[in-house]
């Protein structure tokens, strides 16, 4: 059977996969996403995150290698070459449309660049879109709102400012305004106007929804309330390890956030559809593929260790951030299927990759998920390995996930780039990434001859961001996942956990890890 002769990806970002319908999600309507699985695609009940949070785990899936192991969120290096390049070489048309800010900002400032085609569409989360609110705005279609950084004033004692979106959503006047229904009639267009004059083409629809903020008009606003909210609507939720259980947060203002989430979602899977209805008029089921992936899911009190887990704090990769939802529409193969084989991000490149029988130069860490499809295979890989930079490190085989800490403390750990450019917080006293300095020297990447700068890092230092968001130090967890998916039997003291040590060094020798990263996990 031939390949597919066009792809498109859309990435969802933070979409939870246990609140989709098509994964058993009640709580939310995802009537397009639920009928793309029944109807065109194959459903992967196994699929993992990689490296985290956004931009690394968009790294997996456009580069096709985990960087966690070296450094924490950054820009493409010098010695690798995005999926777009490499298919320019094949001759296939690349196109991206977004209205994700971190891939037009420093830290993911060259992804970008080597589509053939680009469209950037303004006002979401971070965007610096306007200087200024619109004196006109009188509340509608956007529902009054607290300031974005209303959590770290309460916790931290930050002061209240405006963000770029209290000012952009005031320039918001009906809902084709919003972000996401703008990217996915920008990306319908694509699909109606551009594609009829290429053979080859591969489009990357990189949607910022349903991340927060959790803002949405009429009729998705207020949908899932369960009770009369009669203050300031909650459109950027916490990221806390304990939330409730510390008192910072209610139990009233928790069930709104988390059906403002649910209001974000059903919008979004609404304009999925116009995708879907470009596919039908098209005919494009015919020869293009159809992935429907995201970066990582969100946490909304989820109970581990016994705290309420809210956002992506610093806590080990548990099921609702790390299992994610993945659903493929490959030409000739019916809707409807279930591949319950292990996968992960940089599956994602490898497969694209794969369809246009296109070389990569660089060394990668995934594997076509072609043969899944077809049918030629049941499985593609015995491990997974994710986590972020300088916290736990886990491997899965698809049943069993164990996530190791640092041993003793959390050194020796060291950043290897040579563009050294990571996401601007713009927290006034939180540190984003310091400088190298004399201790740093040239190295090598793994299956490079491009010189890198690696800069050591020792007990005192100022740290990049990531590496101070949790306590991983002396801390392991093991959970048999077939009998407990919701991770509340930690088994790593347990003989069993010696063989998931095991297939963790497998793993970490098969991507040849630094070696600063065994001797901080205590495995060298």
């Amino acid at each position: 059977m031939s390949a597919p002769s066009n792809v498109a990806v859309v990435l969802l970002d933070s979409l939870n996969r246990h609140m989709l319908g098509c994964y058993g999600g009640t709580d939310f309507e995802t009537p397009n996403l639920d009928r793309f699985a029944a109807e065109r695609a194959t459903r992967f009940t196994r699929h993992v995150t990689g490296s985290l949070p956004c931009m690394p785990a968009r790294h997996d899936i456009l580069c096709g290698a985990l960087d966690f192991l070296w450094k924490p969120w950054g820009s493409i290096e010098l010695w690798e070459e995005p999926i777009t390049r490499v298919l320019r070489r094949q001759g296939v048309t690349t196109a991206l449309v977004s209205d994700h800010p971190h891939l037009f900002e420093v830290g993911g400032e060259n992804y970008h660049t080597d589509f053939h085609a680009w469209d950037y569409l303004r006002g979401h989360k971070g965007d610096p879109w306007r200087t200024f609110h619109d004196p006109s705005w009188i509340g509608a279609p956007a529902m009054p709102a607290r300031r974005s950084n209303w959590w770290y004033s309460r916790v931290f004692g930050f002061p209240e400012k405006p963000s770029e979106y209290d000012r952009s959503r005031t320039f918001f006047r009906v809902e084709e305004d919003y972000p996401g229904p703008k990217t996915m009639s920008a990306a319908a267009r694509f699909l109606a106007e551009d594609t009829p004059h290429h053979d080859r083409w591969f489009l990357f629809v990189d949607e910022f929804d349903p991340h927060e903020p959790f803002d949405t008009p009429e009729p998705w606003a207020g949908r899932y309330h369960e009770e009369v909210w009669d203050e300031d609507w909650i459109l950027m939720p916490p990221y806390a390890d304990g939330a409730l259980t510390t008192g910072d947060l209610s139990e009233r203002e928790a069930r709104h956030v988390r059906a403002n989430y649910g209001a974000k979602l059903a919008m979004i899977d609404h304009w999925f559809g116009r995708i879907m209805e470009r596919f039908d008029e098209q005919g494009l089921w015919d020869d293009t593929a159809l992935i429907v992936c995201t970066d990582h899911g969100h946490y909304f009190g989820d109970v581990r260790e016994g705290r309420d887990i809210w956002g992506k704090p610093g806590v080990p990769t548990y099921e609702p951030l790390a299992h994610t939802p993945l659903l493929i529409h490959w030409p000739g193969q019916p809707g409807g299927g279930v591949c319950d084989a292990l996968t992960t991000n940089v599956d994602i490149f490898a497969t694209v990759a794969d369809m246009f029988d296109a070389e990569v130069m660089q060394p990668t860490h995934g594997r076509s998920m072609a043969p899944l499809l077809t049918g030629e295979a049941d499985s593609i890989r015995e491990w997974a390995l994710g986590g972020y930079y300088s916290l736990w490190v886990q491997v899965t085989d698809g049943n069993r996930k164990y996530a190791r800490g640092a041993v003793d403390d959390n050194f020796p750990l060291s950043m290897w780039s040579n563009r050294w450019s990571t996401m601007p917080l713009g927290i006034e006293g939180v540190p984003e990434l310091p400088m190298p300095d004399d201790r740093a020297w040239l190295d090598t990447m793994p299956g490079t001859e491009i010189p890198v700068i690696r800069q050591p890092f020792q007990s005192g230092d100022m740290l990049p961001f990531w590496a101070s968001a949790g306590n991983c130090v002396d801390r392991h967890f093991l959970f048999d996942l077939d009998v407990d998916p919701d991770e509340q039997e930690n088994r790593s003291t347990e003989s069993c956990s010696a063989e998931m040590l095991d297939l963790l060094r497998t793993a970490l020798t098969e991507v040849d890890a630094p070696e600063d990263q065994l001797v901080r996990l205590g495995m060298a």
